[in-house]
């Protein structure tokens, strides 16, 4: 199975440098919708629900320190198959054009991270997984 990295790897290529954060998020919803549309997961990598919405602690931990991420040398594109990066394509021209700080926001008012989240206050360190069974059960009712 591809990792976080791969897939970081193949949205930079085809989108170029962005903010951490933006990088995040965008990993955040081909996950979702890999789990809606080819009924799997596209990597192995676990998101949790930390206070700026979901993150990738492994992604995060290879871009520590920067603010723009221009690639990802831990991961390579190739290793996705022709569904996957259909996945990204439709995630890219969704969200793609849209900010960092709006792709947050959105995933604060989603259920997937309010449920993981629960019972932390606003800006409160959190680490709670956000769980495959919980993306496919919301975004799949979309």
């Amino acid at each position: 199975m591809a990792t976080v990295f791969d897939v970081a790897d193949c949205i930079l290529q085809k989108h170029g440098a962005m903010t951490a954060m933006k990088l995040q998020k965008l990993v955040y919803y081909c996950q979702a919708w890999s789990l809606v549309w080819d009924e799997r997961p596209m990597f192995e990598n676990k998101i949790e629900a930390w206070a700026n919405g979901p993150v990738s602690p492994a992604l995060f931990d290879a871009h520590k320190g920067s603010y723009i991420v221009e690639a990802e040398p831990k991961g390579d594109c190739n290793k996705l198959d022709k569904d996957a990066v259909e996945t990204i394509d439709a995630v890219l021209k969704s969200y793609g054009d849209k900010s960092s700080q709006w792709l947050s926001d959105l995933t604060h008012r989603e259920k997937p991270w309010r449920i993981a989240r629960e019972g932390l206050p606003d800006g409160v360190r959190g680490n709670v997984e956000i769980t495959h069974g919980s993306m496919a059960d919301y975004y799949g009712n979309l």
